[in-house]
């Protein structure tokens, strides 16, 4: 297994990130200090550090692009299956053009049929391939949930170990604008009882690349769940060589008054929260899940037990969703951390409306964030 790191976000920890990483990259810079030319290689030194932190910004489809594209040329292994892949690049351009570097039988374009193409990459996982599945729509793999259900996750167990399924299934879901019921699917809510998967949901172009290649290195097969809405998103992203753990959450704002777990879109619905209750004398802390099965307890619980109250926001269900099964493990094992009760912002329990209005009214919005913690912490106490 290749050896991960968990990546650390937010203003000045995230510029001393970049400046550690760049400081490995300099090296033997570091002990030129004790000759004599002392001052000016520390300049050097400085400005080389300069210029490796200075990251390159990619929009997070251009972001998972590249990071299928480094595995595949990492690991002759890698493919990509699914429908328009190949010449058409993808539903949202995450393989656009890789075709042409890489040739068909790499970036396989396939039936419109989930369930059979879903079986092929599973037996191809199984012989040895490293497959990339790509669903159109993450909606439509509820046509291969039989294979992603009894195969993908179960055969490594049931074969007594002489399988492995080293596949990622990948694709655009979660409520876009306008996409009308059949469109706006979040489907981790279906897949999470599956045994023997695992599920991670990406929110930032550093996140998004980081966390695919950690996903096509695993041996576990893996559910990538990317939201409609983010691949226009814009950051800062890692080098070749930087993957992040898969099964750790990132602390997006620390704070002391109340802790926020969301994932996915969420964390810029509670980021825009957060940034009116701050105007208001609240402290909100805020984490991203990223791992939606298991979830990182630890990381949870150790904010917690300094906040006292938690916050779940999602965009799945309320009835049966991810927030369901973490606010019912919080309870179960933190109960006695708690000053208040778990409370669940989720999407109402109805099919997603096609009109604007009703669309908007059946997923949280930050108002509704910002109502639940003022109930939840009260007044902010005056510093």
């Amino acid at each position: 297994m290749v050896p991960l790191h968990r990546s650390v976000v937010g203003g000045g920890n995230a510029r001393a990130a970049a400046a550690k990483r760049s400081a490995k990259v300099v090296g033997p810079g570091a002990r030129l200090a004790a000759t004599s030319n002392t001052g000016i290689r520390n300049r050097q030194e400085r400005r080389a550090v300069g210029v490796q932190a200075a990251e390159k910004e990619l929009l997070m489809w251009e972001a998972l692009r590249e990071a299928t594209d480094e595995e595949m040329e990492r690991d002759p292994t890698v493919l990509v299956m699914g429908e328009d892949v190949g010449h058409y690049g993808g539903s949202y351009k995450v393989t656009y053009d890789l075709y042409k570097k890489y040739g068909e039988m790499r970036l396989l374009d396939t039936p419109i049929a989930e369930n059979s193409f879903a079986g092929m990459g599973i037996g191809a996982a199984m012989t040895g391939l490293r497959p990339i599945i790509e669903g159109m729509n993450m909606g439509f793999l509820l046509l291969a949930f039989n294979q992603i259900s009894n195969n993908c996750g179960m055969l490594h167990y049931t074969s007594g170990g002489q399988y492995k399924v080293p596949v990622v299934i990948r694709g655009p879901g979660g409520v876009g604008r306008q996409l009308g019921a059949e469109h706006s699917q979040r489907l981790e809510s279906y897949f999470q009882s599956i045994p023997g998967v695992q599920l991670v949901a990406c929110s930032t172009a550093r996140n998004s690349k980081a966390l695919l290649k950690a996903a096509i290195r695993s041996d576990n097969p893996v559910i990538f769940f990317e939201h409609v809405l983010l691949y226009n998103v814009k950051g800062e992203v890692g080098g070749k060589d930087e993957v992040q753990e898969l099964n750790r959450a990132e602390l997006v704002r620390e704070g002391s008054d109340i802790t926020i777990l969301c994932y996915s879109r969420m964390r810029y619905v509670s980021m825009q929260a957060v940034g009116e209750l701050v105007t208001s004398g609240y402290d909100p802390e805020v984490i991203d899940l990223i791992s939606l099965k298991p979830f990182d307890l630890e990381t949870i619980y150790n904010s917690l037990k300094k906040t006292r109250k938690v916050l779940i926001v999602e965009e799945c269900m309320k009835t049966g969703g991810i927030g369901a099964s973490l606010s019912s493990t919080i309870s179960e094992n933190f109960i006695d951390e708690l000053d208040h009760e778990v409370v669940r912002l989720s999407s109402q329990d109805v099919p997603t409306a096609y009109a604007h209005e009703l669309e908007a009214a059946t997923i949280v919005q930050p108002e509704q964030v910002v109502e639940a913690v003022q109930r939840m912490c009260g007044a902010p106490v005056p510093v």
